[in-house]
């Protein structure tokens, strides 16, 4: 076969749909993220814990969409004894199954944090991926808004430390004000759950749409800019003014500096919006109750506050939700100046390791989303992505493939002191060589000829001088006058030269 020529059954080299790779400077970026994060969690005593990708389909539970298709939302397979596996969806029902297990061993309440990967078996689009990484902190058998309320203020002082002070709130509701809100307005029982449902949709657009559009949308319903029709949730005038009157409760960051006195009185409204429910006075004295809690450890309303627009995760959820908002604005795909949106959320999950357990078990934790993160990170222009570059390795040359086992013994005595190295592998020439040194961001090249080798001497090339002084030669007669950034030492010598040479260029010298 000619050089050039395609074969017939060659691969074509493809990416499954909704994956993505990512190459050493992103994860080296992302990688100090995360360590902010978790220094941040460990501050407040949560321990690192570790679940596997698989889990049995069953263990997933609410958070498998369809138990007669379990390949519906999720990834799933069977194993040899027939029974169902899937790739976990998120970073939850893992932690349930753990403390279900290992439920007389752990200390409640039990802290922990994970992060790693999740599954998604839907359609991609963009910015929507099929895997997809999570960091995760949750307080299991914490039966208290205590609970609630220090999640809150870790999710605050995550974000400050990843250097979004004043860019971001989170934002705090609660399952059971929603609940009697819908009761006050006549939407109690089970023959209303799709008109409830509605209602919550219309309600989580009320940042997008306004209150105009989330009363078209609790009516007959709203049409759009292209002309598509929404069909409302069908309430009557009274109905749709007592929540709308609920979700234009909104705390003004301006006010307040007694922070409880300000709840009484914000707290007020909310009390008429939801009547005589119990179940939604209840979930008020929770909220101020947190409100309180995050007001005498320093979080005033600013960072975080009560606000009736969060509505998230109802179907398992059970008393406070909340979610961290970035609130920098930026441009959509339709050009249109938005904020950025939210980068992590949570709430109470009472039920969900009470699954496996006769008895309840209460639960609280959130979640953050790492590459919205990361992705504001980014647009903020944050140190942390832009940290210092790590070198590359110091690169061997082979130029006389006969003597390998001394270039060997070179690369070993660079490694043998901390300093990352790498033998050449290939079979390319000299000028090849140095190419491929410069594409692995090599900071220093050692060659040894045959002369170096009689000599007991290398070469050492720094790489970085090199390129700089390349700058101001005008021609090559001059560049091989000067041999810019290259010196000869000798062998023994030769770890303390290339240490000392990375000293000059890096801060933090490798080893």
């Amino acid at each position: 076969m000619s050089k050039g020529e395609n074969r017939a059954d060659t691969l074509k080299p493809r990416l499954p749909r909704g994956f993505v790779d990512r190459r050493a400077g992103e994860i080296a970026a992302q990688a100090r993220m995360l360590e902010t994060i978790r220094t941040s969690f460990e501050l407040y005593g949560f321990e690192a814990l570790e679940t596997p990708f698989v889990e049995y389909t069953e263990a997933l539970g609410k958070f498998l969409p369809d138990l007669d298709r379990p390949n519906a939302g999720v990834f799933s397979f069977q194993d040899d004894d027939e029974a169902w596996l899937s790739l976990r969806y998120d970073l939850t029902a893992p932690l349930a199954r753990f403390v279900a297990e290992n439920f007389d061993s752990l200390p409640k309440p039990y802290r922990s944090f994970r992060n790693g990967y999740v599954f998604r078996n839907e359609k991609p689009g963009p910015g929507r991926f099929r895997q997809f990484m999570q960091f995760d902190a949750d307080i299991v058998g914490a039966p208290t808004v205590a609970g609630d309320a220090e999640i809150c203020m870790l999710m605050a002082d995550t974000l400050n430390r990843l250097g979004l002070a004043g860019q971001f709130v989170v934002k705090v509701n609660n399952r059971k004000v929603l609940d009697g809100v819908m009761e006050a307005a006549g939407l109690a029982g089970a023959d209303k759950a799709g008109q409830r449902l509605t209602v919550l949709r219309a309600i989580d657009k009320l940042d997008r749409l306004g209150v105009d559009g989330v009363r078209d949308l609790l009516g007959r319903g709203r049409k759009d800019e292209s002309g598509d029709f929404t069909k409302g949730a069908g309430l009557d005038e009274a109905a749709a003014e007592r929540i709308l009157a609920y979700v234009s409760l909104q705390a003004d960051p301006g006010e307040g500096a007694d922070r409880v006195a300000f709840w009484e009185r914000f707290f007020e409204g909310w009390h008429a919006a939801v009547g005589e429910s119990e179940t939604g006075r209840e979930g008020i004295a929770e909220l101020h109750a947190m409100m309180r809690l995050c007001g005498a450890a320093g979080y005033g309303h600013d960072v975080i506050r009560a606000d009736p627009s969060v509505v998230r995760g109802l179907e398992y959820y059970t008393g406070p939700v909340y979610e961290a908002e970035l609130t920098f604005p930026v441009t959509n795909e339709d050009g249109q100046v938005v904020r950025f949106g939210s980068v992590a959320g949570g709430g109470r999950y009472d039920g969900l390791v009470g699954r496996f357990r006769t008895e309840p078990v209460p639960a609280t934790g959130f979640s953050i989303g790492v590459s919205r993160l990361f992705s504001a990170l980014q647009l903020v222009k944050s140190p942390l992505l832009a940290g210092t570059e790590a070198p590359g390795p110091v690169v061997v040359l082979v130029l006389d493939r006969e003597n390998m086992a001394d270039y060997q013994r070179l690369v070993a005595l660079l490694r043998a002191d901390g300093i990352k190295a790498e033998l050449y592998l290939g079979t390319a020439g000299m000028k090849a060589q140095m190419k491929y040194a410069d594409r692995r961001k090599a900071p220093v090249a050692i060659i040894q000829g045959s002369n170096e080798r009689v000599a007991g001497e290398v070469q050492i090339k720094d790489l970085i001088e090199g390129a700089r002084a390349a700058e101001n030669i005008a021609s090559n007669a001059e560049w091989k006058a000067a041999r810019p950034a290259q010196f000869s030492c000798a062998e023994m010598d030769m770890v303390a030269e290339v240490r000392a040479v990375l000293a000059r260029h890096f801060s933090a010298v490798q080893g």
